[in-house]
């Protein structure tokens, strides 16, 4: 019965905060965030285009005919939103799933119709029928648009630069956490690309339970647009253990962390990701960032992507190239430099600010400065 009524008294702050004038964003943003997120569909209904200032009184109008004559990702999108079976609930009847496929493959075009600046990509669907089983085709078509121009944005250029960019945050902040984790994996030269699915489908493509993706998406959408890579960061921490138990070497490594364990502790997960960003956030991370571009250890981490891009399994991919690497190559160990300073006194305050949900606060003034300027770049 407490859970009961702690989830009733969220109702009602959330109720609260969608009647007041103004609506006080603020607020939802801390519901998003803070344990359970945002309780159910209908309430996301609500709060998600708030969280994301979309006008649901102005929503796009039901698609053309002509939509899917002359766009030239109609092919692509058609084939993903095939294969996309898993991603709708087991035991739905066959014809409301075919209704629901028509309605993604129109989103998706819509949007880009609209945006030519913005290019399609593999996983994008994961995200976008994720909003159509929640919120239904209108209104997902309009909040899709706008995480697409914004939170998105990113993944939609013609080259991947500034996703590889995003992905370089996520050994700065294992280092800062764990320096061992962080030091094992720079061995095993194991780079970032398990993580890459997980970024551009906000997990939408690996997590099995669709309770799960959602509650994820509260968290997301209520947060700075690099919070997921803290989210992906926290899960391999999470798995500390198995990390420093496996073999040190590349193929070993990426085949461990790309399986996600379907049973995680989400809610602990997600105050520690907020807890890790309130503390290193991406300004302090940026320069570390921007080395691990220069001196990445795996030859070219370009290679990867355009491997992962033309969708072979990465963990083949993998395992030809380190058959290829020279075998009598010394393997250059990186001397570490780095200055490793007030890292403890850090993980103290981190107790702290997990009693005191300091970090759903600062997370949440970090996403208001950053939320009426939309047009923030993340990257300098």
């Amino acid at each position: 019965a407490d859970l009961d009524s702690k989830k009733r008294r969220k109702v009602a702050e959330i109720e609260q905060a969608l009647s007041s004038e103004p609506i006080d964003v603020a607020a939802l943003r801390r519901m998003a965030i803070s344990e359970g997120g945002l309780l159910t569909d209908e309430i996301r209904c609500r709060v998600w285009p708030k969280l994301l200032s979309v006008d649901t009184d102005d929503l796009p109008p039901p698609p053309g005919k002509d939509l899917r004559e002359d766009n030239k990702d109609y092919q692509q999108v058609l084939l993903d939103v095939r294969r996309s079976l898993r991603r709708f609930p087991p035991g739905m009847p066959d014809d409301q799933r075919e209704g629901l496929q028509e309605e993604l493959i129109d989103i998706i075009l819509h949007v880009l119709q609209r945006n030519p600046q913005l290019h399609y990509y593999q996983g994008y669907h994961d995200i976008v029928v994720t909003f159509l089983l929640v919120v239904g085709d209108r209104l997902a078509t309009a909040l899709v648009e706008k995480l697409s121009t914004h939170h998105l944005r990113d993944f939609m250029d013609p080259t991947m630069d500034n996703t590889k960019h995003i992905l370089n945050y996520l050994m700065p902040i294992i280092d800062q956490v764990n320096p061992e984790v962080h030091d094992f994996m720079q061995s095993a030269e194991v780079g970032t690309i398990f993580a890459l699915s997980w970024l551009i489908t906000w997990f939408g493509h690996v997590l099995s339970d669709f309770r799960h993706v959602v509650r994820l998406y509260d968290f997301f959408l209520a947060c700075h647009p690099l919070m997921p890579i803290y989210f992906a960061a926290v899960i391999v921490l999470h798995r500390e253990q198995e990390v420093l138990d496996c073999e040190c070497d590349m193929a070993s490594v990426h085949h461990l962390l790309s399986q996600i364990p379907q049973d995680l502790p989400y809610e602990t997960l997600i105050s520690r990701a907020g807890d890790l960003f309130v503390q290193f956030p991406p300004s302090e991370l940026a320069r570390e960032a921007a080395q691990q571009q220069a001196e990445r250890t795996a030859a070219s981490t370009f290679k990867d992507f355009e491997l992962a891009s033309v969708q072979q399994r990465p963990d083949t991919v993998l395992r030809q190239r380190f058959r290829e690497r020279l075998r009598g190559e010394e393997r250059t160990k990186s001397v570490l430099t780095k200055p490793r300073t007030n890292r403890f006194v850090k993980l103290a305050v981190m107790g702290l600010t997990v009693a005191l949900g300091a970090a759903a606060l600062a997370v949440v003034k970090s996403a208001l400065e950053w939320a009426p300027k939309f047009e923030l770049q993340i990257f300098p």
